[in-house]
């Protein structure tokens, strides 16, 4: 909501973060507004809950509505069901994200934060039985991102953005009938003191692939930013969009998921789509070990 020029100020991306909860503090102002007869604080308590509404409102449109997450079967549609998760300097449960690829019948999985170690206690849990076509990368040879698939990865390179944060590793998965998706593992600078801009340099290096030419493209994966943030916004433009929005099943927040009992309270995981995909049956799991919930989605790829 906040302009471009704005976002990376220092900790602006941490409050513009925090947009969905404006909500709650408003309608509690309101509250006690009322209570209070205090008609200026109650029109602008009323004023910030239409606001907070009206640009929430694309993420609850289809359950507004009560329309099934999932649309009737088409013979010329492909479908995927996809995960993402960061895993947090390899510290996460493989084993729990390999029980979750089998019984989702993941086909793309995307980590982020990965290490060697972690490869290769997935590995020991029998990723490969399910996802046996891999790619991973790692800028500082410690932690990394990967994708896994259950069909041949073509074309697959370590970094298909020239990021600054990560690299990026990609792939191109065949869905028969010459349709195609390429598939790249996201990671972005965080938004901490010090690296404001480096966010923001991190969030514009992926807007620039509105221009890529190299297919149909879906980013999964940690933007370390929430559909609030214009930068992220940006990187949408005309071409692209996020999974949860189109869905309008609702918001997803997959952070922070090690702070029990607190809630999770930021999306800032996301799945995001070229245009000629859509999204259905989006849901949040909890990992063991990790600070991010997974992600996941069933993709559609029409004609």
């Amino acid at each position: 909501m906040l302009p471009m020029r704005l976002s990376a100020l220092p900790y602006v991306p941490n409050i513009v973060a925090a947009t969905p909860w404006f909500g709650l503090v408003a309608a509690v102002a309101l509250l006690f507004a009322v209570l209070g007869r205090r008609r200026v604080l109650t029109a602008l308590a009323v004023a910030c809950l239409v606001l907070v509404s009206y640009w929430q409102a694309p993420f609850f449109a289809n359950s507004v509505r009560g329309e099934s997450s999932s649309s009737p079967s088409v013979s010329s549609e492909a479908r995927l069901r996809v995960m993402t998760c960061n895993v947090y300097k390899g510290r996460a449960d493989a084993a729990q994200i390999v029980k979750l690829v089998r019984e989702q019948k993941v086909q793309v999985l995307t980590l982020q934060e990965t290490t060697a170690d972690f490869v290769n206690r997935l590995d020991e849990a029998g990723i490969a039985k399910y996802l046996p076509y891999a790619k991973t990368a790692s800028a500082d040879g410690v932690y990394g991102n990967g994708v896994w698939s259950a069909r041949p990865l073509a074309n697959a390179v370590r970094d298909e953005v020239q990021s600054s944060a990560s690299q990026m590793p990609a792939g191109t998965v065949s869905l028969g009938g010459g349709k195609t998706l390429r598939f790249v593992s996201v990671h972005t600078t965080a938004p901490v003191a010090g690296y404001w801009n480096q966010w923001k340099r991190s969030l514009d290096e992926l807007a620039a692939m509105k221009d890529a030419r190299g297919g149909t493209y879906v980013f999964m994966g940690d933007f370390n930013a929430t559909y609030d943030h214009a930068p992220f916004r940006n990187i949408l433009g005309d071409r692209f969009a996020d999974a949860a929005r189109s869905a309008g099943h609702g918001l997803t927040f997959t952070w922070p998921a090690d702070r029990s009992p607190l809630p999770r309270m930021f999306g800032i995981d996301h799945i995001v789509m070229d245009r000629g995909v859509s999204a259905s049956g989006l849901e949040v799991r909890h990992i063991e070990g990790t600070d991010h919930a997974a992600l996941l989605a069933t993709l559609r790829m029409g004609e």
